[in-house]
């Protein structure tokens, strides 16, 4: 299909008139679409992207709910040559913005014309009116001189179209040569030392597109598609994943990294989510193991202080309304919480296998609530409870259900007497399978959705942070339970 470029005054095509393919290395983008669907936030960007490229284009026939198919913006009016992630708002090519026609034929050109105009008659020695005899040789001398800048700023522009739109090589080493060429006619050492500096920015342009083509995972990696959201972050489709990512953009302190926001945050989730190591993730960012290491522990922390506030136990009057019927029906709405312990192993410098141990509570209705910090793993679990200030949250009579708790390694129940003192009803464990089924759910279903909690971690996250009292790997397991809470209920 034959493919035009819509703006103004601009002559690029992809065939040409007998419908043979241009081998002129464009390419042409068509208008950004509205979506709705997609979430307010996607839904206002996408809206004002596309009012944006219409603003640029500047057309009558072209309007926001007037634009056909086959309306192309071409790659010449992009800085870098195509349009920009449509998340990324700030960047020069989220709309075309060079070379758009209006803004160089409205007001300049008309100026421009009429000095040109004038310069012309001047130099063919038509005098106009009001001027004298004794100034027309200084009249010509200035026309020619306003003709000799002209014709330079015609030749420039069109150098900056050459290679604006070709490919690169054949425009660059045209433009090699004619330096060279007017070097070697004038041998003057402005003109040697401009071809040197055309010669060095060309290898140099050649250099940077090849890194840039080493990124695997541009900031469009997931094209609308809900699997691969999943499978690389644990989220449930793209709008979740750029809900959260839009949530967090502004947030987002300033970095001096070749990552770009999207691909910090990306970076984070693969090691979280898939458990890829450091080495790998190196290949596939093009960076170095330390900054990836580093990279992902200020993420980690970033995502620690901004979700951790969603890790909160509800009122009362949420957990009665959020309250599941069975629950109701078997414990007659006292049962307010089912916690669960879970280790984590690491490995310390004498080798040796340690494991940190996690106490997590979660509501009837599958609301992560509660978790705690790490501690030794030879504390039992049931003062774990006790000493971790959950209880703090509750009332006594509340009943409180668990898995493993005692030496039986069934479910438990456990009525409050106190803010450290349970003590256990049996009575209330008459539908064990079933609440010990909901309990392994809640809990399980966490690890193994990121598998980085399922191996081994290094010794070094279960030290102390600078200046806190958490580790990374108590952050990273608060994280990864408050990425649970908006997705859809495990009840």
């Amino acid at each position: 299909m034959v493919r035009i470029c819509c703006v103004l005054g601009c002559t690029n095509k992809s065939h040409d008139s007998r419908g043979r393919k241009l081998d002129n290395g464009l390419r042409f983008f068509t208008f950004p679409t509205w979506k709705k669907s997609y979430g307010p936030q996607i839904k206002e960007i996408s809206k004002r992207r596309r009012s944006a490229w219409v603003a640029a284009v500047r057309r009558k026939d072209i309007t926001f709910d007037k634009i056909t198919p086959f309306m192309f913006v071409c790659c010449r009016h992009f800085h870098k040559g195509k349009p920009a992630y449509e998340m990324m708002e700030n960047d020069p090519d989220w709309a075309p913005s060079l070379h758009m026609g209006h803004t160089e034929n409205e007001h300049g050109n008309s100026l421009h014309s009429a000095k040109r105009k004038k310069s012309v008659l001047r130099s063919e020695g038509i005098q106009e009116a009001g001027e004298s005899a004794e100034e027309e040789p200084a009249r010509r001398e200035e026309a020619l001189t306003l003709n000799i800048k002209q014709e330079k700023e015609e030749e420039i522009v069109k150098w900056e179209r050459m290679e604006c739109c070709g490919t690169g090589t054949r425009n660059e080493e045209t433009l090699i040569e004619a330096v060279k060429r007017e070097a070697g006619q004038t041998e003057c050492i402005f003109c040697i030392q401009r071809s040197e500096e055309v010669s060095r920015l060309v290898e140099e342009n050649r250099r940077l597109r090849h890194e840039l083509d080493a990124f695997k995972i541009p900031n469009g990696f997931f094209q609308d598609d809900d699997n691969k959201v999943e499978y690389y972050t644990g989220l449930p489709n793209v709008t979740s994943f750029m809900t959260f990512f839009c949530f967090l953009l502004p947030l987002m302190p300033a970095r001096h990294s070749r990552l770009s926001p999207f691909q910090v945050l990306l970076l984070t989730f693969m090691r979280l989510r898939l458990d890829l190591p450091t080495q790998h993730l190196a290949y596939i960012f093009s960076i170095t193991t330390s900054t990836v290491e580093t990279t992902f522990r200020e993420t980690v922390s970033f995502m620690y202080s901004h979700l951790k506030p969603s890790v909160t136990w509800p009122s009362r009057n949420t957990l009665q309304r959020t309250m599941p019927r069975r629950f109701v029906e078997a414990f007659g709405g006292k049962a307010v919480a089912i916690v669960d312990c879970f280790k984590l192993h690491h490995d310390k410098l004498d080798r040796s296998n340690y494991a940190v141990q996690y106490l997590i509570a979660v509501t009837p209705g599958g609301f992560v609530g509660f978790v705690s910090k790490g501690c030794d793993e030879f504390i039992a679990a049931k003062n774990m409870l006790e000493k971790s200030g959950f209880l703090n949250n509750l009332l006594p009579g509340d009943v409180i259900l668990a898995n493993g708790f005692d030496k039986s390694g069934v479910l438990f129940c456990a009525e409050v007497d106190g803010p450290t003192c349970v003590r256990a009803n049996c009575r209330l464990a008459e539908n064990v399978g079933e609440m010990m089924a909901h309990v392994e759910t809640v809990v399980g279903n966490m690890r193994r959705k990121y598998q980085i909690l399922k191996a081994a971690v290094p010794a070094d996250m279960t030290l102390a942070c600078d200046g806190e009292e958490v580790t990374l790997l108590d952050k990273m397991v608060t994280v990864c339970y408050a990425l649970e809470n908006p997705c859809p209920t495990i009840i």
